[in-house]
């Protein structure tokens, strides 16, 4: 049995000719990049068209990637550079539409449901920059030395900065779950009048 080729083996075998492997790290990371994206964006065609942009600029730019660096961390640079570009050229709504991982405290499929789009409000609250940390930390997998990279500073200010942006999605989650509850006593209380 093989192991896989470190993504960093592949990315210097492309940066010195074998195009080929692009489509090796390809297979790896669009489906990630794609979740990321339409995370960050909610617009499907814009993610699909972004993942095809990320792969096209690591082909283009291949010889800035410096043997023995993480890939990942370059990988998602790239990302952040081809998505600053895209919002510049046009501004696409921050919604979100992939579903996120439900509360396991969640005893019905219907609060389920309520949970994930009280989730999905409140994560479309943040500043897209939290938002942005809080997918690549939590759905992306990314460790905070990698994220440090993308973001050009310390892994200490990315822990820092992460857990502001969780406090921040807490707050507001809490919020719209407090305003509902307001919504529903009303709405009880405009029933029992009539």
């Amino acid at each position: 049995m093989t192991r896989p080729v470190p993504d960093e083996e592949l990315m210097v075998m492309v940066r010195d000719g074998a195009g080929e492997m692009l489509g090796v790290l390809f297979d790896r990371y669009q489906a990630p990049l794609f979740n990321f994206y339409s995370k960050l964006t909610a617009d499907r065609a814009a993610s699909e068209d972004l993942v095809q942009e990320v792969f096209l600029r690591i082909l283009k730019y291949r010889r800035s990637y410096r043997p023995g660096t993480p890939f990942r961390p370059w990988m998602y640079q790239i990302a952040r550079n081809a998505r600053t570009d895209h919002v510049t050229k046009q501004r696409p709504e921050t919604s979100l539409d992939e579903e996120m991982p439900a509360s396991p405290h969640a005893s019905s499929a219907a609060e389920q449901n309520q949970q994930h789009a009280l989730l999905h409000r409140a994560l479309r609250q943040l500043a897209e920059d939290k938002r942005e940390l809080l997918l690549l930390s939590r759905f992306q997998g990314l460790r905070y030395d990698e994220i440090a990279q993308v973001f050009g500073c310390e892994a200490g200010a990315i822990k820092v900065r992460v857990h502001r942006a969780l406090q921040d999605l807490r707050d507001a989650y809490l919020g719209l779950e407090r305003g509902g509850a307001d919504m529903r006593r009303k709405t009880a209380g405009a029933n029992h009048e009539l």
